[in-house]
């Protein structure tokens, strides 16, 4: 899988949610399902950062001014939704890349945040990435898979 370096200009074509401040980057080509992805966390309790283009400085993620707020919810309209200023990127997830049972380890070349390769409509996939970003961030550990790295980091401290 080839992952374009983040553009020079901190502007991606993206989608970003927040679950306490830490960030999830949803990337994918256009029709991919980024906006409905970031809907369906919001609809389990995520914050919107940012839909359509996000701003990136460094891990730090958002809106640029003029689409702060807005989500585009397809057959719906745009509809204006309390957002977080700014969160930090603890993962990304690249929509319509594939999907293996068991990923190996990656890193995001924008962020620096792991990496996931996830189908937006698979059942699941809302459960999937907040487990994920638990383990970037709280309560769970990685063991194998994507941020196993983050685990092997923390064993040399």
């Amino acid at each position: 899988m080839s992952v374009s370096p983040c553009p020079s200009e901190d502007s991606v074509h993206a989608s970003c949610v927040a679950w306490n401040g830490e960030a999830v980057l949803i990337s994918g080509p256009p029709g991919a399902g980024k906006s409905e992805l970031a809907l369906r966390l919001m609809d389990a309790g995520f914050d919107l950062v940012a839909d359509d283009r996000v701003l990136l400085e460094g891990a730090v993620a958002s809106a640029p001014a003029r689409l702060a707020g807005l989500i585009e919810v397809r057959g719906v309209g745009i509809l204006r939704t309390p957002f977080v200023v700014k969160a930090t990127v603890r993962l990304r997830v690249c929509l319509g890349l594939g999907q293996p049972r068991l990923p190996e380890s990656r890193r995001d070349p924008w962020t620096g945040a792991v990496m996931l390769c996830l189908e937006p409509g698979f059942p699941g996939t809302v459960a999937r990435i907040r487990a994920a970003l638990k383990a970037c961030c709280g309560p769970y550990e990685w063991v194998a898979g994507a941020g196993e790295t983050l685990k092997k980091r923390e064993d040399v401290k």
